[in-house]
Order: structure tokens, then sequence, then C-alpha cells
């Protein structure tokens, strides 16, 4: 902790922090046309004589932001770049974690998945400029899940504007438990002319490599105002190199001769180095033309290509498997320590160890093509929206699949993990790990996966301005049409029992590549070992036979077409009123919604295939109702109500079945599943105490119907035998209900030169009220991915020249996976991150800036049911990334 102390101390003069927080530059603010719907016709929070008015670019968007909350129909945060091309984050996934109730996930140090008040990534509905989007997958262990996007996949330069909205209004499409989150792209009538280049080096701290960055934008926009067009390409490259050690889960009973029953032993446990050289190429157009007041037509493009080269070095160890012939781990009597029912050290004989190399190439494609007409004539406004999506996510390389290389040997093994999960345990065996001599070959695997997502969208919305108590009436409908195709392949090939590994010699191994594993980290474990070269093994193994083979039942199994279509339709009622001397203002209205959705893949009885289609046809009512009262000048009140709905998983909706290819454990899906559903309420209370500053407080309550949970069951598969397949189920109930607060203010009032300072901090209390089972084993109160208490404090100066912002963010332990009746379930522990920017402005034109991401080199951990029974522990280093940025 000391050492961490005084890394920060040493760091702050250099670089400095912070992921901005919340809300729109004052230039940009450009919500949907609902988001001030209900809005008071004056405008008290106009600048008086007295005030102030901030001048940094940063404070001018928290300032833009903090009226755009207050003006709002409905209950929003949104993110705002600074200017074009100017977000204030690497990523816009790590950008959102800084809004209230919003916490993401970070696997190797990159933002990727967004969780709002508690609910997981599945739970929240992103759209792109206000339409659907088509979503990649997972494919590089075949980790699809077909609801999560992945914010990898748009460039923050790109992104002018982001809403999270967390009480929805009729009129928006739904899918979100959590939040509507809708990011909106550049467009050229709101930027005007200009042309921004941004070069960038990014450097992390394990991989020790600078990948350059590169992003153009440039805007075009007559003089007449009537016609613009604005044009954007960037090149990212990240090197990554990830430290992790891990393990399975802890299993009930595995050596039940020795011990008794009722004691959990560790699981398949891998110490691991993960690398991953990251490209992606984006392109952004965007055009419009207003030839009038009344006519608007706009043109979005967006094109992503991000390819993932992932190379991992591990050492698997297996306590407790007893697959291969000839083998069967044992306990030895009377070297077990109890901690209640775990065997917290023990050795075991005859356990298989095992050198394995994994190499995938893995391609994500996105195009998103968005057409919308507005229309205006007097009183009336009207949009026609079309959008066509398509995202693929594969693997072009030769290999063509994740390409799994193994090679074993059996030995006794000893291992104490009494230290607790913050430190590696002790795991040792008399056998040199490091001697070739001492390996078999293992079945050499590759498995190619194939996700296909075609999204195409259109939509209708009519609104007539009224005068009296209603002030505005809206109808609208859409049609949407989503497809996933899901293809995978698993190529298995069985050496010769016992061939040795020398046979490859002298280039079919090598010993890791480095010598720093979790060098920071505690604990006695292999720190270096032997693992295959992948083309070695590939071009030894993989003959054109194996290539040509027809697909397996396990392949026909494993893959899956899931085709939805939605038509829906809306009414909704604007509102607005006096209640003595306090303005209030609203909306309400209903949302129907018609699902038809069908589930096609194969099932097996014994080794025959057979085709299978499941149909399901959804209705679903979702009534919403949105109150804003004006109980001062500066106090804003709300009221909100609403039935909202999110859909599976696709896989978890999917007919197939997947078996691992190490372990006696499968998962599949179920075509039967029904959507979740929940009735949520929420109030909040919004102090904006000066045009630079508000301090805001809500209470929220979800009620969710049909909540989706685990179910384990032990099924035959032909030629594998009996394994542990986990799939879904509608399960019962849960109550989600919590309060979060928010801070932000410019000290506008301090003498100069200190009036550039800010500060901003936000926490979220979630709870939950649930009872559900894994397998017979009893889960009470908790979800998967929730977490009770999140924060996050930001300290900034924005004055002149220089710009600087520290910020650190914070979230408590939750819930990753839920167990079985024989497994315990998994907690990812409290993790906060400390991240820094610092930028200088030479001229008007030109800007040098310095970020760095997890400044004190934290690790994320996870622990099973209790903290003596190890999980994981990661370290993927910091990342810094340094650079120009010139506009013109």
């Amino acid at each position: 902790m000391l050492h961490s102390s005084r890394l920060i101390l040493a760091t702050l003069p250099l670089t400095f922090s912070a992921l901005g927080v919340a809300l729109p530059a004052a230039a940009q603010t450009t919500l949907a046309p609902s988001a001030a719907a209900g809005a008071p016709a004056n405008d008290s929070s106009a600048p008086g004589e007295g005030d102030i008015i901030v001048t940094g670019s940063y404070a001018r968007s928290l300032a833009a932001a903090t009226e755009t909350k207050r003006k709002a129909g409905f209950g929003v945060d949104a993110i705002n770049a600074t200017d074009i091309g100017k977000f204030p984050a690497q990523n816009v996934a790590e950008a959102l974690q800084l809004v209230p109730g919003v916490a993401i996930t970070r696997p190797r140090g990159e933002g990727l998945y967004v969780s709002v008040r508690g609910l997981g990534p599945q739970f929240q509905s992103t759209l792109l400029n206000g339409r659907p989007v088509a979503i990649n997958d997972l494919i590089e262990n075949g980790g699809a899940n077909g609801r999560q996007f992945r914010f990898e996949m748009l460039p923050a330069e790109f992104v002018s504007q982001i809403d999270v909205v967390k009480t929805p209004t009729p009129d928006m499409t739904e899918g979100a438990l959590g939040g509507n989150i809708d990011v909106h792209t550049f467009r050229p009538l709101e930027v005007g002319t200009k042309t921004t280049l941004n070069l960038r080096g990014t450097y992390t701290t394990l991989a020790k490599k600078v990948t350059p960055n590169a992003t153009a934008l440039t805007s075009y926009k007559s003089k007449d105002g009537t016609f613009g067009i604005l044009a954007g390409a960037q090149y990212w490259g990240k090197e990554v190199r990830n430290d992790r050690f891990y393990n399975t889960g802890w299993y009930l009973d595995k050596f039940r001769s020795a011990l008794g029953t009722g004691f959990y032993t560790p699981g398949r446990t891998r110490p691991t180095v993960e690398t991953e050289n990251r490209k992606r190429l984006s392109g952004l157009i965007s055009a419009q033309w207003s030839p009038s007041a009344e006519l608007e037509t706009t043109l979005d493009v967006l094109a992503t290509r991000l390819d993932v080269a992932y190379d991992e070095y591990g050492l698997d160890i297996y306590p407790d498997d007893a697959s291969v012939a000839g083998h069967r781990p044992v306990l030895v009597p009377g070297s077990a320590k109890l901690d209640g029912n775990t065997v917290v050290a023990a050795t075991i004989n005859d356990v298989r160890f095992m050198g394995t190399r994994e190499y995938s190439l893995n391609r994500h494609d996105l195009i998103t093509v968005g057409l919308k007409q507005v229309w205006n004539p007097e009183g009336w406004h009207i949009v026609a929206n079309a959008n066509w999506s398509y995202a693929h996510s594969f693997h072009p390389s030769n290999a063509q699949g994740t390409v799994r290389s193994r090679i074993q040997f059996f030995a006794p093994l000893s291992y104490d993990s009494s230290g607790g999960y913050q430190v590696a345990p002790t795991i040792s065996t008399p056998v040199n790990v490091l001697d070739a001599s001492k390996y078999t070959l293992y079945p050499f695997n590759i498995a190619p996966k194939n996700s296909k997502d075609w999204d195409t969208y259109g939509r209708l919305d009519v609104e007539r301005a009224l005068s009296g108590f209603i002030t505005k009436i809206a109808a609208g409908g859409e049609y949407h049409w989503r497809q996933r195709d899901y293809r995978r392949r698993d190529f298995t090939v069985n050496p010769a029992a016992n061939t040795a590994l020398t046979t490859f010699a002298p280039n079919g191994y090598e010993q890791i590549p480095f010598d720093n594993f979790l060098s920071g980290v505690g604990g006695n474990i292999p720190r270096t070992w032997l693992v295959p070269i992948t083309s070695v093994f590939y071009d030894k193994l993989f003959t054109d036979a194996v290539a040509n083979a027809p697909l397996a039942p396990g392949d026909l199994r494993a893959s899956y077409v899931v085709t939805e279509k939605t038509a829906g339709g809306y009414v909704r009622a604007d509102y607005a009123f006096p209640l003595g001397a306090v303005p209030v203002t609203g909306n309400v209205g209903v949302r129907y919604v018609h699902t038809d959705q069908v589930a096609s893949g194969t099932l097996t009885a014994g080794n025959v295939p057979t085709p299978a289609s499941f149909p399901q046809t959804f209705a679903n009512w979702l009534p919403s109702f949105n109150l804003r009262a004006e109980l001062t000048p500066s106090l804003v009140g709300r009221l909100a109500a609403s039935r909202v709905l999110t859909r599976p998983n696709v896989t978890q909706s999917a007919p197939q079945i997947t078996v691992s290819t190490d372990q006696a454990t499968a998962s599949g899906g179920n075509p039967a599943l029904k959507p979740f559903l929940a009735t949520q309420f929420d109030g909040s209370l919004e102090w904006y105490f000066s045009r630079s500053g508000s301090l805001t407080g809500a209470v929220f309550y979800k009620a969710m119907d049909d909540y989706i949970t685990a179910q384990n069951i032990n099924v035959e598969i032909p030629g594998r035998g009996t394994v542990l397949l986990s799939t879904q189920v509608n399960g019962g109930k849960a109550k989600v209900y919590g309060a979060e607060a928010a801070y932000n203010q410019v000290f506008t009032f301090l003498p100069k030169p200190f009036d550039g300072l800010g500060f901003q901090a936000s926490y979220t209390h979630t709870s939950v009220q649930a009872s559900y089972t894994a397998g017979a084993r009893p889960i009470k109160d908790q979800l998967i991915g929730l977490s009770k208490n999140s924060f996050n404090v930001v300290g900034f100066y924005d004055k002149g020249p220089l710009s600087m912002r520290l910020s650190y963010t914070w979230r408590d332990k939750y819930l990753a996976g839920i167990g079985s009746t024989t497994q315990v379930p998994t907690y990812v522990a409290a993790f906060g991150s400390l991240d820094g920017n610092i930028s200088v402005r030479a001229n008007h034109a030109v800007t040098f800036s310095i970020e760095a991401i997890n400044i004190a080199n934290a690790n994320t951990y996870t622990y099973n049911d209790k903290q003596l029974q190890f999980g994981e522990i990661n370290n993927y280093g910091r990342t810094i990334l340094f650079g120009v940025r010139a506009q013109f």
C-alpha cells in the first residue's frame, strides 16, 4: 500500500486524470427531440448579470450538461465531447463509468461492457444515433452472448454525445431493464467547417511497446447552412499483455474416499500470460441537407474492422480430473488442511499438468447505414428513420479458429491457499516443468467460430404541438428484423498415446518468453514453464484429411440461427400545468410490442442429428409516466414509473450445446425462455445552485418478473459420457432498489487563477431481494454483476491553456458466477482505478496531451464462496497515451 501511495504522489505532476464525467459541451448539446420535452417555457437558468461564465472547455461542457439534465423531460445523464474529435476518455465505456449508477467491465485493461444500476450488460439497450445496431460477439473462446454491445467497436473520437436514459418514455425502443444508452456521432450541420487531426502513441507497461494511433475528422458546411458533409478515419493500435492466475472453481466431494463428504477442493488452475495485438480501422461519413427550415435529410455511415491477434501461454493443472485412462488423482491421507468445509491445503498424486498455447486471430467487422428524414410543417414534427447494420465476428487466418496446442505430464501436486485470494497460493510439484522429456502430446484442437448478426430497422414518428394542458401528442411505429447466425466447429486430433514431446524437437516448444510473470504478486507458483509453438503443432497435426472431415454431431449441436421480428407502436402525450406557483411538466403514454422469434438448431439422438426449430410469440404492453416539477428556479423534483422489457441473450434462447474440450462440462440454450419484464419506479431531487454546480439525488426500484436463472443438470453426450450442462430457465422474481447521488461544481468564486478548479463525485447504492437456485444450491439476495456500492471522484483544473483531470472510480465486490449443486459461486473483489490526463494548448490550433490509465497498477481479483478459496488474479499494468491534436 505504501508503494502504491508513493507511486501516485510521484505521478501527480506528470499525468493525471479524469475520464470526464458526464455531460455535453455547450456547442454540442443536441439531445434527441424528446429530450427537452416538458421543460418550462421560461429558462430560469440563464445567467444573470452577476453570474460568472466559465471559460475552460471541460468546464463549459460540465455547465452545459448540468443545464441539459435540469431541463430534460425524463431522467438522463450524458457525456459530451468538448470539441470535434475530443472525447474525455480513450474509450466510450470508460467515459461512461463516471455517470452515476454506471459500472463497466475492463477485461485485459480495456473498457468493454456497461452496466447500469446494478444490472449487467445484457440489460442495456444500446442505440447508435437513435437506432438499433448489430452486435459483434466474443469468439476468442466461444463466449457469445448476443445482446451485449462491445463499446470497443466505436472510436471515441467519432462520438459527440452519449445519453444514458434511466426513466424511459413510450417512444423509446424497448430492450432495457437498466438504461437506454444512445450514442451520437458527429454531424456536419452541428460541427460547421473545421478539420481535426489527432496523433497519439499508446504504451502499455507490461507489453513495453508503443503503438501509433491516428484520427482525422473533417467537416464542411455551406455558407447558406443548407448542406454539410463530414468524414472521419482512424487507425488505432494497442499491444496488450495480461498476467493472469485463475481457477475454474471449487468443487464438492472430489476426494470423498480420503476426506468423507461435504468438502471442497480446487478445480482446474492455470497461471497464464495473455497477449493481444489490437488493430482497428474505422471510417465515418455523415451528410446533411436542409433546403428549408421544414426539411432536413441526414445520412450516417459507420464502418469498423477490429483485428485482435490473441496468443496465450498457460500451464493448466487438473487436481481432480480422472478422465485420462490409467490416471486417477488421489489425495494423500493426512496431507489435508481444513478450514470449515474448505480443503485449504493438500498433496494430490497423479495430477495432470498441461503446457498450453492458444492462438487465434479474431476479426470483428461492423457496418451501419442510417437515413433520417425530418419534416416540420407548421405545428407538426414528422421523422422517418431507416437503418441497416451488419456485424461479423470470425477468424480470417489460415488456422481458421482458436488453435489449442497442448502437452502434458503427470506428477504429484501440493497446494496451499491459506494466504487468501490476494496472493497466489503455493503450488508445487517435484517434476521440473522445464524438462521437455517429461511431456507427452495431448489432443490438438482447432475451434473455428463464425458469428453473423444482421439488424434492419424502420420507424415513423409524428408529433403535433398543442396548447393547453396537453402540450404535445406523439405517435409512431417501428419494425425491427434481426438475425443471429452462429457456427462453430471443433477439429480434434488425437496423437498416439504417450507420444513424447521430444519427437517435435528442437523447434516444437519453448519456454515462455516472459521473465516477470505476476512479479508484483506474492506466493509460490510456477513463474515459467514450457509451451508448444503453434505453427509447428499446426503443420504437423492439422492435415488436409482432418480439415476436410465432415461436420460432427457436436459441431451441429453448437451452431444455431435465431431470428426476431418485432413490430411496435406507441402513443405519448406531453403535459404542462401550474400547481400553485410550481410549473409541472411531463409525459405519459404506452408502448405495444409484438415479437415473433424462431430459434433453430440441431438436436441429436445418439449420433443421429435432427434439425429443429422452436417458434415463440410475445406481446407486451409497456406504459410509462414521467413528471417534472420546478419547485423553485433552482430546485427540480421528478417522479417516474414504467414497465420495461429485456429479451434473453441470443445464446440463452438458442437450441445449442457446446461441450468443453478440457472438462466434463457443457453450456446450452433454452428456446422456451420468456423475456425479462420489470416494473420500475424512480424519484429524484435536483438542486442547481449555480450555473456551474449541482447536487442531485435519486431513488429507484425495479421489480423483475420471469427472472432468468441458471440450471445445471447432468446429461449424456455421445462420445463424452456424462457432463454437467449449464442452461437457463425462467426462475421467479427479483427486486432491485437503491439510491444514487451526484455533485459537480466549478469553483468560479475563487480568485484567479484558482477559479479554474472543479470537482465531481457520485455514489450509488444498490440492493437486491431475490431467491433462486443454481442446481440445488440456493442463491439469496444476489444477482450476477450487481455491486452494492460504487463511487467516483474527479478533480480538475481547466483554465487558459492548461487542462488537468484526476479521477478515481471504484465498485464493490459482485457475484460473477452462481456455481451449481457441486460448485461454489464466484465473486469479483472490489476494484478501483486511478486515471489521469493533462493537456496544454500551445496556441489556438495545437494541443499536447498525456493520459494515464490504472496509474496505481491495481490488480483485479476474484474468489469463491470464501476468501481462502482462491480465484483469479489479473494484472494488465498501466496504459499511457501521449500525442498532439491540431484543429483548423
